[in-house]
């Protein structure tokens, strides 16, 4: 019982940030959606490409069960899933998450939360793992990299939120008031340390 209400729970869970992900690129242009946002070349369409191809491998291989995408060995690993080539389209990207989803959710609803797993890519001791395992440690990357996606996009054009029916329409000056007041404050503690002489003390 207690099984299958945890099955439940984090499977739904990873169906709501995988849509959350995706959210993201809503509306963007091509420019926006591949550009790098920080200086390791972070970027919303990498983010979705590279979610994608970890769901990809930890409920394919892991479980014996290839994925029927195309992927390179997990040995030759080497950052490319983690940006948008210009052969490589928004919708072909997209497309590959969406049928991965389905792949996974396969080998989710058909094994059991203690089905055995192997994740060769894990040190020792740790490759030998089960279903539970593996659905937590793929949901932990999608609600990270989702979290990544919510701050490259706010700070792309403002939007902020975990879906489109929750958007509220952004109050520039309400924001920026807000900004300021943090700043403020940040700006005091500051002062206050300045003053103390002693590192992180506001004493």
């Amino acid at each position: 019982m207690i099984d299958e209400f945890a099955k439940d729970n984090l499977h739904g869970r990873l169906r709501r940030d995988r849509e959350v992900l995706l959210w993201k690129l809503d509306g963007l242009s091509e420019y926006d959606v591949r550009r790098p946002l920080t200086a390791t070349g972070t970027n919303l369409l990498g983010l979705v490409k590279h979610v994608a191809t970890v769901e990809a491998r930890y409920f394919g291989e892991v479980f014996d069960r290839p994925s029927p995408e195309s992927l390179s060995r997990w040995q030759d690993s080497d950052g490319s899933d983690q940006w948008a080539t210009e052969d490589e389209t928004r919708d072909q990207i997209v497309g590959f998450y969406r049928r991965t989803w389905e792949h996974s959710d396969a080998t989710i609803n058909e094994l059991p939360l203690d089905a055995p797993g192997h994740v060769p890519w894990w040190p020792e001791p740790c490759p030998n793992t089960n279903l539970f395992a593996v659905m937590v440690h793929v949901l932990g990357e999608c609600i990270r990299h989702a979290g990544h996606a919510d701050i490259l996009r706010e700070g792309l054009d403002g939007r902020t939120g975990l879906r489109a029916e929750h958007e509220k329409q952004v109050d520039g000056a309400a924001r920026a008031a807000h900004r300021a007041k943090i700043e403020r404050v940040a700006r005091s503690a500051a002062s206050i340390e300045a003053q103390s002489g002693v590192p992180g003390s506001l004493t």
